[in-house]
């Protein structure tokens, strides 16, 4: 039954909840840690963990890409980043790194830095690094790019393209020129697509429709995001997870069996954030700004979404270097030194699966579930 309330005379909104505010009540049973497995899989690609990297210059480089794979997660690229923009970008990460907290120029340099153009055989090459390494090679582009990108991404050999915005749709309304139409795109692809973000029941069903392999849930949201500011727009992420998997369920019934996996991105910071997301009904999380922590993110720590360097209307901001980086292999697996939860993230999701006492990622989502008061 959904929960609304009357905010005026006349107007009504529905109740909406965050992550924070929902909590994991353990079953009668728990489990060996040893027999609990994490393991993902969409399509034919199978992963070690649940978990798709945020596609940000920040935290994803070709090298990056790879190491996410070899530890078991999905790495992806920007095909509209850096790397896709300059042969060599370490001279661009420098002037990032150069940039003070809070400096009134951080956002017009990341515009400066990004106004050079998208080069499609730089886009082969980094597809080429990748795949040469033997891991599931994905990359990511914006709607508005992907019929003129995403050619040179699949004649690289990409195996799971990603059609990635703020809000995406079925299909895109325009009066000027020809809008994508997402059912067609995908139809004629040979590869998986996961397509977001999206917020609600109505567009996460019309984008499974589409054909994806995968739909975002979330506008991958976090402390150093601005489109709540910008734009008015906010996704409590444990409703929108719920609600997609609601469209996720009827769609399975609608088609006779075909199976949409839902990822949620938005509000992941921590690895009870990825515990709750996964008990909410997600299949798996975008991570994104945690794995600045490791030490082999190509910006040194600090952090950014690639919307913050938009050329008309930025959303988030530069955040600061992490001081106490650490491995990637520690960030996903630990040991973790800290009592914060944003290292050994996977290691403590498969904590979580032992101490309710199940085995899979499947059987979590039946979990128990209680809405408690967010944090202070």
């Amino acid at each position: 039954m959904r929960d609304y309330v009357e905010i005026g005379l006349g107007r009504t909104a529905r109740r909406g909840y965050t992550l924070n505010e929902v909590s994991i009540i353990p079953s009668r049973r728990t489990r060996d840690i040893d027999d609990v497995s994490t393991a993902w899989q969409i399509d034919a690609f199978s992963f070690g963990i649940p978990m798709m990297a945020t596609p940000s210059d920040a935290v994803m480089s070709p090298d990056m890409c790879v190491a996410v794979g070899q530890a078991g997660g999905l790495g992806v690229l920007n095909a509209e980043g850096l790397w896709t923009r300059y042969d060599d970008p370490s001279q661009a990460y420098a002037r990032i790194a150069d940039l003070s907290e809070g400096d009134v120029g951080e956002i017009s340099t990341l515009q400066e830095i990004y106004a050079e153009p998208v080069k499609p055989d730089l886009i082969s090459a980094r597809i080429k690094e990748v795949k040469d390494s033997g891991v599931t090679t994905a990359a990511r582009v914006s709607p508005q790019h992907t019929t003129e990108l995403a050619p040179a991404l699949l004649s690289a050999g990409v195996d799971i393209l990603v059609i990635q915005g703020t809000i995406v749709s079925a299909e895109h309304v325009t009066n000027h020129g020809e809008g994508l139409n997402l059912k067609e795109f995908i139809a004629d692809l040979d590869v998986p697509v996961i397509v977001g973000g999206c917020a609600d029941y109505q567009t996460a069903l019309h984008l499974m429709r589409t054909g994806a392999a995968g739909v975002i849930v979330g506008m991958g949201a976090d402390e150093y995001a601005s489109s709540d500011q910008v734009l008015g727009i906010r996704v409590p992420m444990a409703t929108a997870i719920a609600d997609a998997v609601a469209a996720r369920r009827d769609y399975l019934d609608e088609t006779g069996g075909r199976y949409v996996h839902v990822l949620a991105s938005g509000e992941i910071s921590t690895s009870g954030a990825i515990a709750r997301a996964l008990a909410c009904g997600a299949d798996a999380v975008v991570v994104g700004e945690p794995l600045r922590t490791a030490t082999q993110a190509p910006a040194g720590g600090r952090y950014w979404d690639s919307v913050a360097a938009h050329p008309r209307l930025p959303r988030g901001g530069l955040a600061p270097a992490e001081p106490d980086r650490v491995s990637l292999d520690e960030v996903l697996f630990g040991p973790s030194a800290a009592q914060c939860g944003r290292t050994n993230l996977f290691g403590a999701l498969a904590r979580t699966l032992a101490k309710t006492g199940f085995s899979d990622l499947k059987e979590f989502q039946k979990v128990d579930l209680v809405l408690s008061r967010p944090d202070a």
